[in-house]
């Protein structure tokens, strides 16, 4: 599998039914972990303080029936039958969302969109294009274009979830865990357990974190059958304690129970509700990791068996609770109690693993929400490793997977209970379920061109379930629910600072960039020393030549025989395919050997290390040297419309019948046949290089000129690549607000100072690398 194109599952998706059903069969260990172990702690949870469980077992029946429908309204019909169809290109999540309205929109925050980038195949032009069909989404349209307050709090809104996200990163581990271990406290006394359950359950957390640098294709292949047999097993027990205890169980699943439920316990019933929503942890991964399958296998898996296993098995601890009344409220009414005793032990085997394997999926989710939040420059570089060469998405963060195990630990042995860890969860849970419900009512209007009657009602239904839900969670604010609070303002001010100084950084860029006419001002020799080799200046700027570069030229007047202006960028689409990576074109007359290159990755997009990439880079600009579309001279004079004279060249994968480089004798006979393909090969040196050759087709012919800039090309690739990155100091202008002193001066610097360099995140190699430093007064 090509890891950078990332098509691999998008082209399984699409060939039989016996691929669907694999793929259903592989989504159970991925996206249903963490949903499928709710029933270990929502019963306990609910049952936690609020309300007790009575003879009359008006309680229990209502919480089940609450459970049944949550889970029916929620998961199945929100996200199975709705929420699942707004993927971006089979990609899913907050940002797939907001990507998908930025597109229609055009209401990106990032400052460096081009003409080009509508035309990728991904961007989907042909809907782009189509106006909404009434006229309230034509004004919302508008409306959103010409207002960048409104535009920034879509963003807002955006980073809330995906902060939320990264909270439920934390609580969800430390809360599968913890109920998971918990069934110990039925087989010690109480003297003993509390003194085992949480040095347990914090070793696990502790070898889940460490584990995580090893990748989860190393074990993965036990996580579909970990959860395939946890479902099993609590179906069966459902089953049975509903045919043992109480076979009219049913009759709970009954709305009218609600109301019962409502009515009897009043103000204790309606914050209960925390703990009832436990029952949809998880729920988001069904569309959040929805490009790692596809939509049909994810609404059978849910459909044919998690969605069933669920409601047996509360119905069977609800069977079971409705014939046992505990006096004692140490056992309450925990998962446990209702498994029978024989099967207790293996039950809290596999149940552990469940959890775990729960947990595993929540972290790499949050680990691939963050590269997202990178990617589109609202979240610090951080060093990003790809633990899998074959399975596209895997990835582990250091940084972020060790932040997460001390904050993780910190709630467990905070808390040590479920009731608490549950407020928290909970509220998480509902406040990135609120943002997709407001994100999704956008998109009906916007990208679906649906009647806004339509987004009325999904946002009516849906958003007052989870308003509900939303308010009993937020009334626990100093019993637990806090914490998802604190730990999200936190994420967002790092974002918003980060998003901010980027922005204000860029600003600066543009308007003190150097125009196209100072350059050619310089003559044709430029008035300064060219050396052998390619000279990459990376910028922000697609546009343009970097401030960096005239500060370059002032302190040293001199610089290679090849000079490459090189902008690595990121789109607002999941995937850029190889043929449409790399945009290139001349700077300025053909002798004078500068070039502009714009690489575009989308937010889901593998990064290749510098090998690779600088042998793509190459190749892709001989290739267009071959095509030989080169603008007469005066087509330089309006720097503004640089864009359009760039033309689309693809990675070397792509270059079936075009150009090839071969860095060593192997290569050559791996390109091509020589009946086919000649050869440009560099002149002889002294010293002992690498042989850098271009093979060319026979056919068409290259002009005189095309064929020396190409020799020229392979001289300075021999000769060696080396890296000019810009080393930035951030300030506030003189004049500026307090605020934006703070936000720049402290808050900016800071982050910068403690993230990855840009070097480091681009795999540049430090040997190779010139860092230029600026003073930037934003």
């Amino acid at each position: 599998m090509d890891l950078e194109t990332g098509l691999y599952q998008k082209q399984l998706k699409k060939e039989s039914w016996k691929t669907v059903i694999i793929l259903a069969y592989q989504s159970l260990g991925v996206v249903y972990g963490d949903l499928s172990t709710s029933p270990l702690y929502v019963y306990k949870s609910t049952f936690a303080e609020d309300i007790q469980h009575s003879e009359t077992n008006e309680e229990i029946f209502g919480v089940l029936s609450f459970v049944f429908w949550t889970l029916t309204l929620v998961p199945l019909l929100k996200y199975v039958f709705i929420v699942l169809r707004a993927d971006d290109n089979g990609e899913g999540g907050t940002f797939a969302l907001y990507s998908l309205l930025c597109r229609h929109a055009r209401v990106n925050s990032l400052p460096n969109c081009q003409v080009a980038d509508e035309e990728l195949y991904e961007y989907k032009k042909d809907n782009i294009g189509l106006a909404p069909n009434s006229s309230f989404g034509a004004r919302l349209k508008s409306t959103l274009e010409k207002r960048r307050v409104l535009q920034r709090f879509l963003l807002v809104l955006a980073l809330i979830g995906t902060c939320m996200v990264i909270g439920d990163g934390v609580l969800t581990p430390a809360i599968s865990v913890f109920s998971a271990v918990s069934g110990l406290e039925l087989s010690m006394s109480k003297e003993h357990h509390k003194y085992v359950e949480v040095p347990v359950a914090c070793v696990i957390l502790i070898g889940l974190f460490a584990l995580q640098h090893y990748g989860t294709h190393r074990v993965g292949f036990l996580f579909a059958p970990v959860v395939l047999t946890w479902l099993l097993c609590i179906s069966a027990i459902g089953i049975y304690n509903i045919v043992h205890w109480n076979p009219h169980v049913y009759q709970a699943l009954s709305p009218y129970y609600m109301y019962k439920f409502l009515r009897k316990t009043q103000r204790g019933g309606w914050m209960s509700l925390g703990g009832i929503l436990l029952c949809i942890t998880g729920s988001e991964a069904m569309f959040a990791d929805l490009g790692h399958f596809s939509q049909l296998s994810i609404q059978i898996a849910f459909t044919s068996l998690v969605y069933p296993s669920l409601v047996l098995a509360y119905m069977g601890q609800a069977a079971y609770l409705s014939k046992h009344h505990f006096v004692d409220s140490d056992n309450r009414v925990g998962f446990y109690v209702s498994v029978p005793d024989k099967l207790r032990s293996p039950v809290l085997v596999i149940a552990i693993l469940a959890a775990v394997v729960g947990s595993q999926a929540i972290i790499t989710g949050t680990f691939s929400i963050i590269k997202q939040c990178s990617a589109l420059g609202c979240f610090p570089r951080v060093k990003i490793v790809h633990t899998s060469s074959k399975i596209h998405g895997q990835i582990y963060i250091p940084e972020i997977n060790w932040t997460l195990m001390l904050l993780c630990l910190a709630v467990t042995v905070g808390f040590r209970d479920t009731k608490r860890m549950g407020n928290a969860s909970g509220l998480a849970v509902i406040t990135v379920m609120l943002v997709t419900t407001c994100l999704m009512s956008l998109v009906i209007v916007l990208c679906w061109h649906k009647n806004v009657f339509l987004a009325i009602c999904f946002v009516f239904f849906f958003g007052t379930i989870e308003a509900l839900y939303f308010t009993a969670s937020l009334i626990k604010f100093l019993e637990g629910a806090w914490v998802p609070i604190a730990l999200s303002f936190i994420f967002l001010i790092i974002m918003c600072v980060w998003h901010y100084g980027t922005l204000k950084k860029y600003e600066f860029d543009v308007q003190n960039k150097v125009s196209i006419n100072w350059l050619l001002g310089l003559g044709p020799s430029l008035g300064i020393v060219r050396v052998r080799g390619i000279g990459l200046i990376h910028t922000e700027l697609v546009s343009g030549i970097p401030a960096i570069f005239s500060h370059f030229v002032t302190n040293l007047p001199a610089f290679h025989q090849v000079l490459v202006f090189l902008c690595i960028k990121s789109v607002p689409v999941p995937h850029v395919r190889p043929e449409e990576r790399f945009l290139v074109g001349h700077i300025g007359p053909r002798e004078y050997r500068l070039y502009r290159c714009i690489v575009r990755y989308g937010y889901h997009d593998v990064h290749k290390d510098d090998m690779e990439f600088e042998k793509d880079l190459v190749c892709s600009i001989a290739e267009y040297i071959r095509s030989g579309k080169v603008e007469p001279s005066g087509a330089y004079d309006n720097a503004g419309k640089e864009d359009d004279k760039m033309t689309v060249v693809g990675t070397c994968s792509t270059h079936t019948d075009g150009i090839r480089l071969s860095e060593d004798d192997n290569d050559i006979k791996d390109s091509a046949s020589t009946s086919e393909m000649r050869e440009i090969r560099s002149p002889p040196v002294i010293h002992p290089r690498k042989r850098v050759r271009f093979i060319i087709p026979e056919s068409p012919q290259i002009d005189r000129g095309a064929r020396e800039e190409l020799h020229e090309l392979m001289e300075a690739r021999e000769a060696g690549v080396a890296y000019i990155v810009g080393h930035s100091y951030v300030r506030a202008k003189q004049g500026s607000s307090m605020l934006k002193k703070l936000v720049i001066n402290y808050g900016y610097e800071f982050l910068r100072r403690n993230s990855r360099a840009q070097a480091y995140a681009l795999s540049v190699p430090h040997a190779s690398t010139l860092e230029v430093g600026m003073l930037y007064h934003v």
